[in-house]
């Protein structure tokens, strides 16, 4: 019941419905404590209206947000119940009293202050809006852009400002109680004044030195950056926040180019949520200041998703323009026909280029490289199950997709079934659980298989505890958690000691990444993934969320894997371990491998998941595993070759590529030199 009421009242927990059902309801007893009138129960009653309200606010609910859709807006509320107090007065006799005359002057005068301070606060924030943000980029040396204002007086602004009434209502309430006016006066003078101060602290934000240079100053600040640096391979990248971690994933390639490489996003979301890099950013929100940028130097695109804007740049015909794409998998994604209108797509392996072909959507197989995924680099190739411990077995669900497909995910016809047989396997196994995050979004179905799984594995866990047949060492896990701490003690440490960035003028300005802590979090990081695995028992059942550890590491200390259609499955042939997939739509062994290629050297499984028990015994007996060879032969034909390295592979195809816009751009101004020549001669 209370489940079902969170989802439609879209709050984040039941802390956030008992806020939200007690401002819903504060405001009709206000109104019933001014009829009476009561002032102890108006007193309570604002108090809950008051209390419910900031925490929904600091909750960021998507309630509260919406309550301004329907004429129920912040300033609105703050209205009503002045508006109450008012009536509550009325109601005590009190409408000859001084006090009275006071309330409702103090409560004009108060939103007379609100349109300048809502000015102000638009105002600052719309000069300190930059057309072009940046990461690693050195704008401060060729402009000047002044710190962002305290942080106190523009984050939650209106909020803030509305609740400086607290004094006013708290006096005047006083002075009903008592019958003594001097209560309400004071309080409605320290909401006047300090309303007036908060209004006058903001003047000297919007005038002379306190404000950022103008856009075109901006605009050639950043082109004169363009004209020294000269990038040579721009990675374009537009989305959705949700989508941030499919330009995340090319981070570390970018790194690694021969060539100047340059990163352009198209949204301010994704800025905030991309992850830490040393490449140079420009985030250009604008599609005509983007075609008014100097990128006259760079010679290859590379676009990590098919979205609309990605126009803005395929404008450009002096460099060449390559879908390198998220991620491998079957699914009807990777032959987008949108594909063709780059000059090159390049796939991990043999695969991506015979999907085309299949499709037949309009790429031309001379138009496709075949280029590794240089991502998958961190992924170790299995050796056999250590010794001295069990076999690790990673069951990795996709999520359930938008479009309601039974074959989208295992998680809810054959999750619990697939995690029974894991955990009750003999001989055992450990079991990791991680589902895809945006698990259970869309299917409550998803989300409460998922409740269901994690509380299957908790109990496994806690049985597998008191197995007297599992033992460990206990100092050694208690040497593993005590450098955890410290790991994460140092990790926040450093997180902390970068400046706290006002706006993204400031962040921009002062984004200039610090190697040296850059390197230090990337050491610390490794050092954190071993201290994690090493805090539990190497045979304890474990559900993990979040983004650490991260899949790549599950992977490696896993034996085998269980999964669904997606990148995920490719991405796991790497390490040439045993897997499985889930047939969830049930559509047979045969057909199921003839639609899906990166199935073809998996074990099969039905929901009931009875066939498990061939993925345990090649993970017990490598050398009786009949899908062995299948899988290297896989591996091959989805991602390409392991010599040379893959990150190698994809540095060449940038340079043929940018070979061939070089000579394009040769060709064409030879070819305007020769026309220009023939009109002078003629």
């Amino acid at each position: 019941m209370i489940s079902t009421a969170i989802r439609v009242a879209r709050v984040g927990s039941a802390a956030e419905l008992a806020a939200a059902v007690l401002m819903m309801l504060g405001f009709p007893c206000l109104m019933v404590a001014a009829l009476v009138p009561s002032v102890p129960a108006f007193a309570a009653g604002a108090a809950v209206t008051y209390l419910a309200d900031h925490y929904l606010h600091r909750k960021g609910s998507y309630l509260v947000n919406r309550l301004s859709k329907v004429r129920a807006g912040l300033s609105i509320r703050f209205l009503i119940r002045q508006l109450l107090l008012i009536l509550l007065l009325a109601r005590l006799d009190l409408s000859d009293n001084l006090v009275y005359y006071a309330a409702v002057a103090g409560f004009i005068g108060f939103y007379g202050l609100q349109a300048p301070h809502g000015a102000l606060v638009t105002l600052i924030r719309n000069r300190r809006r930059m057309p072009v943000a940046t990461r690693n980029v050195d704008l401060a040396s060729r402009i000047r852009i002044p710190d962002a204002p305290p942080r106190a007086l523009l984050d939650r602004s209106a909020e803030k400002m509305l609740h400086l009434d607290l004094a006013a209502v708290v006096g005047v309430l006083v002075s009903a109680f008592l019958d003594e006016p001097l209560a309400g006066f004071i309080g409605i003078g320290v909401t006047l004044l300090l309303g007036t101060f908060y209004v006058l602290a903001l003047v000297p934000y919007i005038r002379g030195n306190r404000i950022p240079p103008n856009a075109d100053t901006v605009l050639a600040a950043v082109d004169g950056w363009l004209s020294e640096y000269r990038p040579e391979t721009v990675l374009y990248f537009s989305g959705s926040k949700d989508s941030a971690y499919q330009v995340n994933m090319w981070l570390e390639t970018m790194e690694q180019l021969d060539s100047k490489p340059l990163i352009i996003l198209r949204e301010r979301v994704i800025l905030a949520n991309l992850a830490p890099t040393t490449v140079p950013v420009i985030c250009v929100p604008g599609g005509v200041h983007l075609m008014n940028m100097d990128l006259s130097t760079v010679r290859v695109a590379l676009y990590a998703a098919n979205v609309g804007k990605n126009i803005h740049l395929l404008r450009v015909p002096t460099m060449k323009h390559v879908f390198i794409g998220h991620g491998d998998s079957d699914k009807l994604a990777s032959v987008n026909p949108f594909s063709k209108v780059y000059d090159e797509v390049w796939t991990a392996g043999r695969a991506g280029r015979d999907r085309y072909a299949i499709a037949d959507v309009g790429v031309r197989d001379e138009d496709i490289a075949e280029v590794g995924r240089p991502q998958l680099a961190p992924i170790q190739t299995w050796q056999g199950v250590p010794e001295g411990r069990i076999p690790t077995v990673l069951y990795a669900p996709t999520w359930e997709g938008w479009d309601g497909n039974p074959g989208n995910t295992s998680l809810v016809l054959a999750g619990e079934n697939i995690v029974k047989r894991l955990v009750k396997a003999d001989p055992p196994v450990r079991v990791l659980y991680k589902p895809h995050p945006f698990t259970g979004t869309v299917s409550a179905e998803a989300k409460a298989a998922h409740a269901r799984i994690t509380a299957l594995m908790e109990k496994a866990r806690a049985e597998r505890a008191a197995d007297s047949r599992f033992r460990v060492d206990a100092a050694a896990l208690s040497a593993a958690k005590a450098e955890l701490a410290r790991i994460e003690a140092r990790l926040a440490e450093l997180a902390g000691t970068g400046k706290e960035r006002g706006d993204e003028a400031e962040a921009s300005r002062d984004g200039l990444v610090d190697m040296a802590r850059h390197e230090e979090i990337a050491r610390l990081r490794a050092e954190w993934n071993d201290a994690y695995w090493r805090s539990f028992g190497t045979h304890e059942h474990r559900v993990i969320t979040g983004a650490e550890p991260r899949l790549y590491d599950c992977f490696n200390v896993s034996d085998a894997m269980v999964s669904d259609i997606s990148s995920v499955v490719s991405d796991f042939i790497a390490s040439g371990k045993p897997y499985a997939v889930t047939d969830s739509a049930g559509l047979g062994e045969e057909e199921f491998k003839r639609q899906n290629t990166a199935v073809r050297a998996a074990v099969i499984l039905s929901n009931s998941a009875a066939e498990l028990g061939g993925l345990l015994d090649a993970v017990r007996d490598p050398s009786a595993d009949p899908l062995a060879e299948d899988r290297v032969e896989l591996k091959r034909y989805l991602l390409g070759p392991d010599e040379p390295p893959s990150i190698e592979q994809f540095n060449t195809a940038v340079a043929n590529l940018a070979l061939k816009a070089e000579t394009r751009n040769l060709g064409q101004e030879a070819r305007i030199a020769a026309a220009e020549s023939a009109e002078l001669t003629g």
